[in-house]
């Protein structure tokens, strides 16, 4: 672990290899897993303001889901997260032929809106957990439907917070993700890999 600026840092966001791979993964990281995408209190706000906008991208069953349980839900770790589809799938998911991808995001893509999409989402795999003190802990997060992400990480040499670098930049400035670059940079030499 590390420390910047009151953030302590999983190492492996240095050392592991990831550089997302759609064409292979298919997007299942908004179709699986057991609770919605975790959210900020100000984006709970922007879900619902700005509905209009990605209305139309979004599935019945995800349009459903939203007219059903809201814009969003508490999860039983009292967290406050995406609507599901069910019990797996974000209700805020489209489809381009067997791919999925969020709906919001195609719509900031057409420049409809101005939120791009969950910040915890395009942080993927990096998670991010606040602690009581207001400090953060980042980690990253393993998980099966993400292999083709690992393979196309190791094969070019990305690591995971260099795939990440806008959605790191978007929630915690340039000036961190630079730390995070001399960081890596010390480790290299510290450990000559």
């Amino acid at each position: 672990m590390l420390e910047i600026d009151g953030k302590i840092i999983s190492l492996d966001i240095l050392r592991c290899r990831f550089l997302c791979d759609l064409g292979k993964c298919r997007g299942m990281c908004c179709v699986e897993g057991n609770s919605g995408a975790p959210l900020e209190e100000e984006e709970t706000v922007l879900l619902k303001s700005e509905f209009d906008a990605y209305r139309d991208y979004l599935t019945p069953e995800g349009l459903a889901a939203i007219g059903k349980e809201g814009f969003w839900v508490t999860d039983s770790d009292g967290d406050l997260t995406t609507t599901l589809v069910g019990e797996m799938e974000c209700a805020y998911s489209t489809r381009e032929g067997d791919v999925t991808m969020c709906a919001i995001e195609k719509a900031w893509k057409a420049g409809k809106t101005q939120f791009r999409k969950p910040v915890s989402c395009h942080l993927y795999p990096i998670r991010v957990a606040r602690f009581s003190d207001g400090s953060y802990g980042l980690n990253y997060h393993r998980w099966n439907v993400c292999a083709p992400a690992v393979s196309r990480g190791r094969s070019t040499g990305t690591p995971v917070y260099k795939a990440l670098r806008e959605p790191l930049e978007r929630r915690f400035g340039p000036e961190f993700y630079a730390a995070l670059e001399e960081a890596e940079r010390l480790l290299r030499e510290e450990t000559g890999e």
